[in-house]
């Protein structure tokens, strides 16, 4: 009996070595996606650029606004 729960534990030990393994295979592969879609991003928003348009300007303008809209919500639930 004991030699068949250390075949078993082996197994499992196995197992979850093996499993291990392929999903840090998985993850450098998809870091590699993560990577590729980063660099594409990057190459649309200096075209954005050249074309004159500031994605970053946009979201500060957005940023500020909504901080602004806070603002005056709180300012309407004191008053």
């Amino acid at each position: 009996m004991t030699e068949e729960n250390n075949m078993n534990k082996d197994e499992q030990i196995g197992f979850h070595k093996g499993s291990i393994a392929t999903l840090a295979k998985e993850r450098e592969e998809l870091v590699k996606i993560v990577q590729v879609v980063e660099q594409i991003m990057q190459a649309h928003n200096e075209s954005l650029k050249k074309l004159g348009v500031d994605l970053e300007a946009q979201a500060k303008e957005l940023q500020e606004k909504m901080k602004e809209e806070e603002k005056s919500k709180l300012d309407e639930r004191v008053a």
